[in-house]
């Protein structure tokens, strides 16, 4: 065990993931000399391709609307900072949270869910699309760095909080780590952290942007009990206060709440449960790391708001049906030609149709422009859809 391994099994709970009992790699490895298993999976993941990328693809706004605004990037960090914190209060194990947090994102399209939607409804025929599988499909197939295996052979733990969600069908074809779905389990308290630590993230810091772009109003923000409350007790303290800082003040005092009742609830669940270990973790009918009642009604009221007057809003609609259509005509056009594509996306397409028909080629496809940015997607339109100037 490293340095780094023996500090970390001294300060964890009997409950959360310990490198050493890690259920491994598809493809065996040696231990790392000095880091531990999951810092291994962290380094992997913040030198891959896929986690680059993310600094061009959209969270809310797409990225040439501004340069302050989120990115999946940006929104992947501050998951990881949300989780490590968690994590650490609760003796959990704070780099694999942050594996996961980093990770969970890898797979998104480019123009956020709109570009997912768009790229499931192409895949239909061919067995969908989801972004989370395909987060999954990118770590253990698609990343190209390593000369003794595909993808970058993360362990079961963090692979395993990526997969947040799955069908039944796709889980049939996922081995040992589909099995919880099927038989209904849990997965480990740093991967149910992981998931919870990306909602808080993005509820909270929607706001900001929106705020931001002026889309969101403080009149009817105030109205939201979280915001509200907050707002109201940032402005008794400070009464002088004006501009952005009234408003990160407010964001962080809303954060600070979240957390803190996570922290309080999921410890009160995670002693009442009386689990002993990541497999006792494992075997519970429900998540254990959760909110209360009071703040998880808190924290869909703002949802609900942010769902009507952010992501719903004109604006947002009118870039999310230009980037549809990106991405639609995209897909369409290098599935009728795969001469459209790269080389070696090229020949992988003509391998996985000989091998699995027409929907072998379409994955291939949609891995393609599922792993485009926002402007490379709108500069490889551009490239194929606008005429040449004759001139």
């Amino acid at each position: 065990m490293t340095s780094e391994g023996a500090a970390d099994a001294l300060r964890l709970a009997s409950w959360a993931a310990h490198d050493a009992a890690s259920r491994g790699r598809v493809y065996p490895e040696p231990s790392p000399e000095m880091r531990g298993e999951f810092q291994r999976d962290r380094d992997r993941i913040v030198h891959s391709n896929a986690f680059r990328r993310l600094v061009y693809k959209t969270q809310v706004f797409v990225n040439h609307e501004g340069d302050l605004y989120r990115t999946r990037l940006t929104h992947s960090m501050e998951v990881a900072q949300i989780g490590r914190t968690i994590a650490g209060v609760l003796g959990l194990h704070e780099t694999l949270t942050e594996a996961i947090c980093l990770a969970h994102d890898l797979g998104h399209t480019p123009f956020g869910h709109a570009g997912q939607d768009a790229l499931n409804e192409c895949m239909r025929e061919y067995g969908g699309f989801e972004h989370n599988l395909q987060s999954l499909r990118v770590v253990d197939l698609l990343e190209e760095r390593y000369a003794e295996f595909p993808g970058l052979n993360l362990t079961y733990e963090t692979r395993e909080g990526i997969l947040k969600h799955c069908s039944l069908n796709n889980a049939r074809q996922l081995g040992e780590l589909g099995e919880r779905f099927l038989r209904r389990g849990q997965p480990s308290l740093e991967a149910q952290l992981a998931n919870l630590a990306d909602a808080i993230a993005y509820n909270n810091h929607d706001v900001d942007d929106g705020l931001r772009a002026g889309l969101v109003e403080m009149d009817g923000l105030r109205e939201v009990t979280l915001f509200g409350r907050e707002h109201a007790a940032v402005m008794a303290r400070y009464p002088a206060l004006t501009g952005r800082r009234v408003i990160h003040e407010t964001i962080r005092r809303m954060i600070n709440r979240v957390v803190r009742d996570v922290v309080e609830t999921s410890r009160a669940r995670i002693l009442d449960s009386g689990v002993r270990s990541i497999d006792d973790v494992r075997t519970q009918a429900e998540p254990l790391i959760t909110l209360s009642d009071a703040v998880r009604t808190e924290h869909v009221e703002l949802k609900r708001f942010l769902n009507a007057n952010l992501y719903r809003h004109h604006r947002v609609l009118g870039m999310t049906d230009k980037a549809r259509k990106v991405l639609r005509e995209l897909f369409e056009a290098m599935m009728g030609d795969i001469d459209l594509l790269p080389r070696e996306h090229r020949d992988a397409a003509a391998l996985a149709e000989q091998s699995g028909g027409k929907s072998g080629r379409a994955r291939v496809v949609a891995d393609y422009v599922a792993g485009m940015t926002d402007r490379y997607a709108i500069g490889e339109h551009r490239r194929l859809f606008t005429p040449a100037d004759p001139f």
